[in-house]
């Protein structure tokens, strides 16, 4: 049984605030600075052929961010299981002893220290590889956006509220039902060019009402802007939803999704296998919105993310 200690994330976390600020900050600046390197070592005492190796990215560990977590083995394997935050995380093999999995820390995630857990097969001399490690998250600042907007989005009519329970069903589905490949090989794109004007994990007021926090990163594109898959995967959804309006979901495989909405128009259909940069629609204004802009929300293996925590860590 291989046993690994966390070591460089305490450091990175206990820095001086100076240091701190290089990997957290502001959404629209952190993706625009490189993610913060965690350097992981095993303390494994039999030869180094035996030990493996694990290292993780991320802007900062707060609710909301994404973990990129790459596991050195010391002999191939077939299959590497990954688990963090209760959950069963998806890991990609990058060639024959390395492999990466894309840990996604929820909204709803408290304070503290979780454990993240990494298992795979090892050779018949050596047995099973265990590694384990600590990620210490840590809180965020939680803003309030005040918005008004049609009294029906907020209250909806009971004539809408079958169509509003199908459309969960439907979405609840389609983030049990990933793919159990990776569709994408290419970084992340911007689906837009300009630049996101809200902040992720904003609680959200409408017409006096707390609703659930923001979960997404909108950006203020004029109506008709092309909207391009920030990625290549399967599209899932591509249809009107009443609280998102015209929606895509594009599966990027593993337990990675995009969803894109509020669109005026939908360019794609259910099925469909897309590129990076597809045009997959247009800016519009329709659902729970006060005006033209674009909603784009990333969800890793169940866990809600900051799309700009994706692309400061996999992006252009």
């Amino acid at each position: 049984m291989m046993r690994v200690a966390c070591v460089g994330l305490l450091a990175l976390l206990l820095a001086p605030p100076s240091v701190r600020s290089l990997d957290g900050g502001r959404a629209r600046q952190a993706s625009r600075r490189p993610a913060a390197r965690i350097p992981i070592v095993s303390n494994d005492e039999r030869p180094a052929l035996q030990t493996s190796r694990i290292s993780a990215r991320s802007r900062t560990l707060r609710p909301g961010e994404l973990v990129v977590l790459s596991i050195a083995l010391p002999a191939p394997a077939g299959h590497v299981r990954v688990r963090a935050f209760g959950r069963d995380v998806a890991a990609y093999a990058e060639g024959d002893r390395e492999w990466r999995a894309l840990v996604g820390i929820d909204l709803d995630v408290k304070p503290g220290t979780y454990s993240v857990t990494a298992d795979a097969d090892g050779r018949a001399d050596s047995g099973p590889i265990h590694a384990a490690c600590d990620l210490v998250v840590t809180p965020h600042a939680i803003r309030t956006r005040r918005l008004t907007v049609n009294e029906a989005f907020v209250t909806p009519p009971a004539s809408e509220r079958d169509r509003i329970e199908r459309d969960a069903k439907l979405l609840d589905g389609v983030w049990k039902s990933p793919a159990g490949e990776r569709l994408w090989h290419e970084p992340f794109v911007r689906p837009v060019a300009q630049e996101a004007n809200s902040a992720f994990g904003t609680r959200s007021v409408f017409n006096g009402k707390r609703r659930n926090a923001h979960g997404g990163a909108d950006f203020l594109s004029p109506a008709g802007t092309p909207i391009r898959a920030p990625n290549a995967g399967r599209i899932v959804v591509a249809r009107g939803l009443y609280f998102s309006g015209n929606t895509v979901v594009i599966d990027h495989g593993l337990g990675l999704f995009s969803t894109l909405a509020h669109l005026s128009e939908i360019d794609v259909h259910e099925g469909d296998r897309v590129p990076a940069g597809q045009i997959i629609g247009r800016v519009g204004a329709t659902g729970r919105v006060t005006g033209p802009h674009l909603h784009w929300a990333v969800r890793a293996s169940g866990a809600r993310v900051d799309p700009l925590s994706l692309l400061a860590l996999l992006g252009t």
